[in-house]
């Protein structure tokens, strides 16, 4: 009977990674002053050495060969991007536009997440759960984010009728590399006489990753819950806020995935595209957020849709990475 219950839940998408996510939020609210950045406790550092070793693995999965053609793809590459950087803050000046019965205090939070780049780390995760092309995926999640170092306050600009800020450019590229492109280059340089060795072990580093992920997700949650963000906004103006970004991530992922079906891509640069495509990062969207928007006050409301959106993308994304994983397994 239990083993029956868990196949059913499964096959609808609920799992112990997506229990594990509604259980870090929960705990969250609960006990915000562990998860916060005031908390003392090291989140930081073990998050870094978390995501380090993430892609670390997924390097020595990679075969430099593959890494290769995979990169070559620049169709599904120009797709990905462009649908971060331009299908997504043209749909939601349209949807500003035209739905003005939207919450002026949040107009300027929906603008800014239009504006943001691509996650990395859930990104390359749910595609490697859903079987995607994971090659291509590393590569636009990482481009992605540096791309939204120039791209995000340009669009702010348009957006939002000019934002003053100064991005340190230079120090936001030196961490992403030290984050992300080292450890994969690193892996794949290990790869040869890595992965034989792991080959056998390296299905069962997904609870990294996912351990990874309910981390950050606890930490931004905490952070979330001790400002106190959610308690000058009366439930109903929330739920209508998290409807509408509802909204908004179905429509990408639809325009997404039909783009890349009508351009006839491969079932895996299809799901890589889906998940990249229509992602949004919540890390991101703090660092940069600080400099654009000094003013706590005001950052407090443009993270607010943000945060919606985040947790939207990684429920609804494991419910639909797990999909695909099941239906290509099969």
């Amino acid at each position: 009977m239990k083993n029956k219950l868990i196949q059913t839940l499964n096959k609808v998408g609920i799992n112990w990674f997506l229990i594990g996510l509604f259980v870090a939020i929960a705990l969250a609210a609960l006990l915000p002053e562990y998860g916060s950045s005031q908390s003392g406790l090291p989140w930081k550092p073990v998050i870094n050495v978390g995501i380090g070793l993430v892609f670390f693995f997924y390097g020595v999965k990679l075969d430099p060969v593959q890494l290769k053609s995979g990169l070559s793809n620049w169709k599904l590459h120009l797709l990905i991007q462009s649908c971060t950087f331009l299908l997504f803050p043209l749909l939601v000046w349209f949807l500003l536009r035209f739905f003005p019965w939207i919450d002026e205090d949040f107009k300027l939070g929906v603008s800014y997440l239009s504006a943001l780049p691509s996650t990395v780390s859930a990104s390359v995760v749910m595609v490697s759960i859903a079987g995607g092309n994971l090659p291509a995926a590393i590569f636009n999640a990482s481009i992605s984010s540096l791309f939204g170092v120039i791209l995000t306050p340009a669009w702010m600009g348009v957006l939002a009728g000019g934002v003053d800020g100064e991005l340190d450019f230079w120090s936001t590229l030196g961490e992403l590399s030290l984050k992300v492109l080292l450890p994969v280059t690193l892996g794949i340089l290990s790869h040869g006489w890595l992965f034989p060795k792991l080959k056998r072990v390296l299905p069962k580093l997904r609870y990294v990753d996912q351990s990874v992920i309910m981390m950050i997700v606890f930490t931004s949650f905490s952070d979330s819950f001790s400002q106190h963000i959610f308690s000058a906004y009366s439930l109903p103006v929330l739920l209508g806020i998290g409807g509408i970004m509802l909204g908004i991530f179905i429509s990408v992922m639809i325009l997404v995935y039909s783009m890349s079906t009508f351009l006839g891509f491969s079932e895996e640069d299809r799901i890589t595209a889906l998940f990249c495509g229509s992602k949004k990062s919540l890390v991101h969207g703090v660092v940069i957020g600080k400099v654009i928007f000094p003013d706590p006050a005001i950052l407090g409301l443009v993270l607010l849709p943000v945060m919606f959106y985040h947790i939207q993308q990684l429920v609804l994304g494991s419910m639909l990475a797990g999909f695909f994983g099941r239906k290509n397994k099969a």
